[in-house]
């Protein structure tokens, strides 16, 4: 069963009574109560889109489900490993990435975004879906080929690092493409370090849809670990949601306008 507020996988044929990840206070229950659908339903109704965001192939849904994320696809020596994960699998999508090579490995930034990981790791041959250790109590419907990861850093490949970001959750993650897509690195921080909707700045939240803030010391403890890297792009969650060219120095001014809001 999936959850159409937020679009986590459960296991089982039977509705659960309730979705854990809506009920913890940084999301929410819809408005008309907890609704549940199931794969086959939601793969009749949708399909996955794939379409270029400033030289990263991204895939979303059509029409938009739950909280409405992207997934991307990061090429790297061995192939090609999906970052984030969508609610729905479909045939067609699973035949073309399989047209381009198939999907080596799923990595996840914070539970929102668990979705349909172990439905796509299945589909694309049993996959190695990674995951930060903090967020395991989060975990639903776990991967066969579960992969935890633990520290501040874990390296995917050569050029491709996950590294840890919390704040939004214990375990929220970002990924770093050190040197890609543009020469300059890449990050990309799920909900860790959030674009907004003028794309000159980004936010740091608790919980967005509720507006609890971060506090001061997991603000700092962010900050710290984000400029120990080395970016010019970041792309953030949803469609168009990214800061081309400049985008460290822009994280840095977002870091000091939130913390004189915080001291207002």
């Amino acid at each position: 069963m999936i959850c159409m507020t937020c679009g986590t996988e459960y296991p089982g044929a039977a509705a659960p009574g309730a979705c854990a990840l809506c009920l913890d206070e940084r999301q929410y229950v819809g408005w008309g109560g907890q609704r549940w659908s199931t794969p086959e339903a939601l793969a009749r109704d949708h399909r996955v889109r794939f379409e270029e965001a400033a030289g990263v192939t991204t895939l979303v849904l059509e029409p938009t489900f739950a909280i409405g994320q992207r997934a991307f696809l990061i090429p790297h020596r061995s192939g090609v490993m999906m970052w984030e994960c969508l609610s729905v699998v479909t045939d067609d999508a699973v035949a073309r990435l399989q047209a381009l090579g198939g999907v080596t490995a799923i990595a996840i930034s914070h539970p929102h975004f668990y979705s349909g990981m172990a439905a796509w790791s299945e589909a694309l041959g049993g996959v190695p879906v990674y995951l930060h250790a903090a967020d395991r109590d989060w975990i639903q419907r776990a991967p066969a080929a579960l992969r935890l990861w633990e520290g501040e850093r874990c390296a995917l490949a050569d050029n491709l690092e996950l590294v840890h970001l919390p704040g939004h959750f214990e375990g929220s993650a970002g990924l770093w493409w050190k040197d890609g897509p543009r020469g300059g690195g890449s990050l990309f921080p799920g909900d860790a370090v959030q674009v907004v909707m003028d794309r000159r700045f980004t936010t740091f939240m608790y919980s967005y849809p509720n507006a609890i803030p971060l506090g001061t010391r997991a603000l700092a403890g962010l900050e710290a670990r984000v400029a120990r890297l080395r970016f010019e792009d970041v792309f953030g969650f949803a469609p168009g949601r990214q800061i081309i060219g400049d985008a460290q120095a822009r994280v840095e001014a977002s870091f000091q306008r939130y913390r004189a809001a915080l001291a207002a």
